[in-house]
């Protein structure tokens, strides 16, 4: 499962980093430490967060002509023979993509991923770094 840094998992969901220690300490949500002492929580954790979320910034620097980019995090993945369908929560929008079952192994697509969706007409493209697909 993906780990976030407190102030990743905010700016996800829109809120403040103190709002998140409140749920970790309040909530008993679970943490680990990287070796640079940092506390992170596990993306699956974040994505149960979701619905309280507002909508966060574009993650990346890279320039693009798509206009319409939601930067979030996967709350659910099915997959089902040689489709799947990949649930985002990017803010306070519900992001849902059909794409192939290979592209979700490719992406390496999981519960508290942290993704891209890209729509375009009715297509939606999900896009992740490769540091979220490990």
């Amino acid at each position: 499962m993906p780990h976030l840094r407190i102030a990743e998992a905010a700016a996800l969901l829109g809120v403040s980093d103190d709002t998140v220690r409140r749920w970790i300490s309040a909530e008993s949500v679970p943490t680990v430490s990287d070796s640079a002492g940092r506390t992170l929580v596990d993306g699956a954790d974040v994505a149960r967060h979701a619905a309280r979320a507002s909508s966060p910034g574009d993650r990346t620097d890279v320039l693009r002509s798509a206009r319409n980019r939601l930067a979030g995090i996967v709350t659910k993945v099915q997959v089902d023979g040689v489709m799947a369908q990949v649930d985002m929560q990017c803010g306070p929008h519900r992001i849902v993509s059909l794409m192939s079952a290979e592209a979700v192994r490719e992406l390496r697509l999981e519960e508290g991923s942290l993704a891209t969706a890209v729509v375009k007409a009715t297509t939606v493209i999900v896009e992740a770094s490769p540091r979220d697909a490990r």
